[in-house]
């Protein structure tokens, strides 16, 4: 094997949650949702000659807590959709980590509206944010 192609590595990950609403009235999207709203975004770029990220789609669980008024606490979980990948060194070695971080918004904003989603998490190098939609309300009370 001979090496066709090198650089630095530029790991990314896009997350988000699968389920649609909260509690028991949620509607929980398949991974097959995620992998639709994904190649579609990937589809819609290669057609028209723009650049993409590929990467690898997972399943996941997400477990987190919160403070009640009351000063004690709760938990929950819920199933979450992660692509995660490498900035390809050979197909993507002339993209600026700003082209990317724009690349990984765009997929973000796909994936949370395929999912039904308010936010989506994003990491790429040693970089993370969060995207919320704008005008929208956390159970918490957060807004944009």
């Amino acid at each position: 094997m001979k090496k066709i192609g090198t650089g630095l590595r530029r790991s990314f990950a896009v997350t988000s949650g699968l389920q649609q609403g909260y509690g028991e009235t949620g509607t929980i999207h398949t991974m097959d949702e995620a992998e639709k709203a994904i190649r579609g975004w990937m589809m819609a770029k290669a057609t028209t000659g723009l650049d993409f990220l590929t990467g690898t789609l997972s399943a996941g669980q997400v477990v987190y807590a919160w403070l009640l008024m009351s000063g004690t606490a709760d938990s929950g979980s819920e199933p979450v959709a992660i692509f995660s990948g490498e900035v390809s060194v050979l197909y993507n070695a002339n993209l600026s980590d700003e082209s990317v971080e724009e690349l990984l918004d765009e997929l973000a904003g796909e994936m949370a509206a395929a999912l039904g989603q308010t936010r989506v998490y994003v990491a790429y190098r040693d970089k993370a944010w969060v995207l919320q939609a704008e005008e929208t309300v956390t159970p918490t009370g957060e807004t944009v």
